[in-house]
């Protein structure tokens, strides 16, 4: 009989990122980004794209390093928390509750296999825009703010892990995630996974870290309207002197069109237009990509850039950057 399904979590609600620039940072993500900041706390600035419905997605946090500080999800209910909860509380996984946070009441934290921080949150504050960003169709957040980029809403993230598959397991059996996509290497070994608790075919990703190191991070994304902005983007970030690291492109895995860029703090960020991709069965079969059709690269050919592969916050240890350098070059 077919195990009955975990839908205990209903999205993404933000990311926490941690820069050692940043002042640099937020005007990356107001001015070029096209961000809207809504509200700051200690070392932090809240920030949310024109359509997201909470109060903020995005978490800006002046840190030492680069890297994600948190992904945060909102359970579906009070009860859904509870039931999610319970199923953490006494694992190694755990590490307990906080007060909440500038927008959302209290969260449950905890680390997956790998030492990311997540948390689960109910409560939150629907965002209430200001005379001036309130918007003339009732059904949209705020007002298209008209500036840089203009990202609508977050739109998943990607994390590097040294064992995918204790990953994969982890958010199957703790929280009810359903594996879309991922990659299997020649010798069985789980190299990349895409998740979901929704509609889309994703909501995070993880994919495998080259240098067994635990808790880095790979990018997040942030979704425009259609490809044709994604082409725009690409000029206006030329117009700013911010580096593109790939694309504009679109990948073979979820089929999504995509740009890369590094943030100021050097964090890899993403803009998507994922299409009209939705998986609404129930029964979803995950896709397996293997080896070989890895290596014909993204969906129209475009190999897939080394920097990908490696590049990730925090930097790496000196000793280790120094030995992934002369590998590269040997």
């Amino acid at each position: 009989m077919t195990a009955e399904p975990i839908l205990d979590v209903a999205h993404l609600g933000h990311i926490e990122l941690l820069t050692p620039k940043a002042e640099e940072s937020l005007r990356f993500f107001v001015d070029v980004m096209g961000m809207t900041e809504s509200g700051r706390d200690g070392r932090s600035v809240y920030l949310r794209g024109w359509d997201d419905y909470e109060r903020y997605s995005l978490k800006l946090t002046d840190a030492g390093t680069s890297g994600m500080g948190h992904a945060a999800f909102r359970a579906r209910s009070p009860q859904a928390l509870a039931r999610r909860v319970a199923a953490l509380e006494g694992t190694e996984y755990a590490i307990g509750w906080t007060d909440g946070d500038l927008g959302h009441g209290p969260a449950y934290q905890f680390r997956d296999p790998d030492g990311h921080v997540v948390e689960l949150y109910y409560e939150t504050e629907w965002y209430q825009p200001p005379p001036e960003l309130k918007p003339y169709l009732k059904n949209q957040a705020q007002r298209f703010p008209a500036r840089g980029v203009n990202v609508r809403r977050i739109d998943h993230f990607n994390c590097l892990a040294a064992d995918i598959r204790a990953n994969r397991v982890f958010f199957e059996d703790y929280l009810g995630f359903r594996l879309t996509e991922q990659i299997v290497l020649n010798d069985g070994t789980e190299a990349g996974m895409w998740m979901t608790c929704t509609n889309k075919s994703y909501d995070f990703a993880y994919t495998r870290e080259a240098h067994g190191i635990g808790g880095r991070f790979h990018h997040v994304t942030f979704a425009l309207d259609s490809r044709e902005e994604i082409l725009r983007a690409a000029d206006i970030f030329k117009e700013n002197d911010v580096f593109i690291e790939t694309g504009p492109h679109k990948h073979a895995i979820q089929q999504t069109f995509f740009l890369y860029v590094y943030e100021p703090g050097g964090n890899r960020v993403e803009l998507a237009n994922a299409g009209a991709r939705l998986l609404l069965a129930p029964d979803w079969k995950p896709l397996v990509w293997t080896e070989e059709e890895r290596k014909k690269g993204q969906a129209w050919g475009l190999k897939t850039i080394e920097s990908f592969h490696t590049h990730g916050t925090p930097p790496l240890p000196d000793d280790v950057a120094a030995a992934d350098a002369q590998t590269r070059r040997n």
